[in-house]
């Protein structure tokens, strides 16, 4: 829609389509769109999502207070956006009404409040009453989501990600339930990072805006640079004070895409080199490097504006744990929170978080991302006597599922394990996961080909004991990191230990559990470590390369019938093929 379809369909507005609820100011049920209507990082309407949030809780949509949308086109915003187009030197008169017929499209067919209004209506069969309906800017819906998951305590904070309705990146505090952004520090989204980074992913042959950890993860592969010799550095990045920078060809009229020859040339490349792999890790390991060096840069103003010590950091860029890990501990913060739903999940926990009731109180009760659907037994039960032809399964009590698990994986096995909740966010947290024995080296190779079908550069993260994760890995600032979003080195001596869940550089992306946050999966590592002396498993997320994470028990028996997955512990369930 809107001129985005094929590999640039994830670039309008609309994708990662979620609903999240919230009863008397505290979040009660999540989901995403795709979870249930099966299409990856889709940009439907989200009618499943909405059913599903409101029967959870019990409430009917005419009960509901408030719908926010997590993007607000303001007179004033909309206005702003004219004036840049209709004032730019670089554009023809022609373009200049091309890209003004096109915004008048998208705004009147789209995120206009009228056609917010038409649409939900048509949708839902609600007439919503125009009062109800509250659009929150989008980059206000990203800082809520990190503030109120993190706590409602006061911090400083960095939002960047590909755009919002004017800007890509803002920085600023939260101190006493009151926001001050440094409007200095803000920065245009002509001069978007996170683009930038999604055409250098187009340019290696991903997708933009969805395979951007593909590059972070391929950027192992080669040599870090020195800043002085990356050319992205060198000729596309200008720093400047209170935290910004320019892109070249940021005001280019043919928008980020004139980029593909200016790296050609930059790296040498062709067609036909795109393809080598060694030609791609170059490049990603100097995007890579671009992206922290910015990001330092734009730290180093937040830090000299602020005295709080607590960081909020979201937007789709603060899924580069790489970088995460780097920025803490590079800086005076003493944490950094990155939450389940930093990229555009999140902004419809952050948008209703706002619209809830912003009131910059403290929570201690931690936040949790099991926020989906669940299922009892019966329906497990129904599923797999609808696939009964296929599978065949046992029974387990409760108190035997774990030790029963643990004890398949001390070999080299794959498992479907689902339990509970679904996680929300684009990671697997351990309840609908694909867990393996990190001790077998080759153990990746047989997830990469076997299951996952995806490149066989892709490491795989390893999830450890909150308690046990220091022995692990040098976890620095950090004494967890429960939502997948840093990496750190794995401690020498367990090199040999866990090959299986280390990057080639000597790194993994850890998710740290204790008892309190996933009971099931926490008994289930204690028994493994207990029965092999190897302190963590491989965690992967339970789908195949393209298909949204599994969500109900049907997806999961599908998905273990079409990959080489071994057992699936459906629940109470173990299963195996016939």
């Amino acid at each position: 829609m809107y001129g985005a379809t094929g590999i640039d369909r994830h670039s309008i507005l609309g994708h990662d389509a979620a609903v999240s609820l919230f009863v008397d100011g505290e979040l009660v049920a999540a989901v995403e769109e795709e979870r249930l209507n099966r299409e990856k990082k889709t940009s439907d309407f989200p009618a499943n999502s909405l059913r599903w949030c409101l029967n959870a809780a019990d409430v009917r949509l005419d009960q509901v207070d408030a719908i926010a949308f997590p993007w607000s086109f303001s007179s004033d915003v909309v206005n702003a956006m004219i004036k840049d187009i209709s004032g730019s030197e670089l554009m023809t008169v022609e373009q200049k009404f091309d890209r003004l017929r096109r915004f008048g499209e998208l705004y009147g067919g789209l995120v206009s409040k009228e056609a917010l209004h038409a649409d939900f209506k048509r949708r839902t069969g609600h007439d919503l009453p125009v009062e109800k309906l509250l659009p929150v800017p989008h980059h206000l819906a990203h800082l809520m989501c990190g503030y109120y998951l993190s706590g409602e305590r006061d911090a400083a904070f960095l939002v960047s990600d590909g755009r919002a309705e004017r800007l890509s990146s803002v920085m600023g505090e939260v101190r006493e339930g009151e926001i001050r952004l440094f409007e200095k520090s803000a920065i245009g989204v002509n001069n978007s990072l996170a683009l930038l980074f999604g055409e250098i992913t187009r340019y290696l042959g991903f997708m933009p805006n969805n395979d951007e950890y593909k590059v972070m993860g391929l950027a192992a592969f080669a040599p870090v640079p020195a800043p002085s010799d990356n050319p992205l550095l060198r000729e596309v990045v200008e720093l400047h004070e209170d935290g910004r920078y320019a892109l070249a060809l940021a005001n280019d009229p043919s928008g980020t895409r004139g980029y593909y020859p200016l790296l050609d040339r930059l790296f040498g490349g062709d067609e036909r080199r795109r393809e080598q792999t060694e030609f791609r890790a170059t490049v990603a390991a100097a995007a890579q490097q671009m992206v922290e060096v910015i990001t330092a840069h734009q730290l180093r103003a937040l830090e000299a504006g602020t005295d709080l010590n607590r960081l909020i950091y979201e937007g789709g860029l603060a899924l580069n744990c790489v970088n995460n890990a780097k920025l803490l501990e590079d800086s005076r913060f003493t944490d950094i929170h990155v939450s389940f739903g930093a990229s555009d999940p999140g902004v419809a926990i952050g948008a209703a978080a706002y619209a809830s009731g912003f009131k910059g109180r403290s929570r201690s009760a931690p936040a949790t991302p099991y926020l989906g659907p669940s299922y009892t037994d019966e329906q497990m039960l129904a599923a797999l006597r609808e696939r009964a032809d296929q599978v065949e399964w046992t029974e387990l009590d409760e108190e035997a599922v774990a030790e029963q698990t643990a004890k398949l994986l001390g070999e080299k096995t794959v498992v479907g394990w689902f339990q509970g909740a679904a996680e929300y966010g684009p990671r697997a947290l351990g309840n609908r996961s694909i867990l393996a024995n990190p001790g077998f080296a080759d153990i990746k190779d047989i997830i990469n080909t076997r299951v996952k079908h995806r490149e066989p550069f892709r490491p795989f993260a390893p999830v450890i004991l909150e308690s046990e994760a220091e022995r692990v890995f040098e976890m620095g600032k950090k004494a967890s990191s429960p939502y997948m979003t840093f990496v750190f080195p794995v401690r020498p001596e367990f090199h040999d230990v866990i090959p299986g869940a280390m990057h080639v550089d000597g790194t993994s992306r850890v998710q740290t559990v204790t008892a309190e946050s996933n009971p099931k999966l926490a008994e289930l590592l204690s028994g493994f470590t207990a029965s092999t002396g190897v302190p963590c498993l491989v965690n992967t997320s339970f789908n195949v390369a393209g298909e949204p994470i599994v969500c109900s028990p049907s997806d999961a028996i599908a998905c273990f019938l079409h990959t080489e997955i071994d057992y699936l512990v459906l629940g109470r369930f173990l299963v195996v093929k016939r």
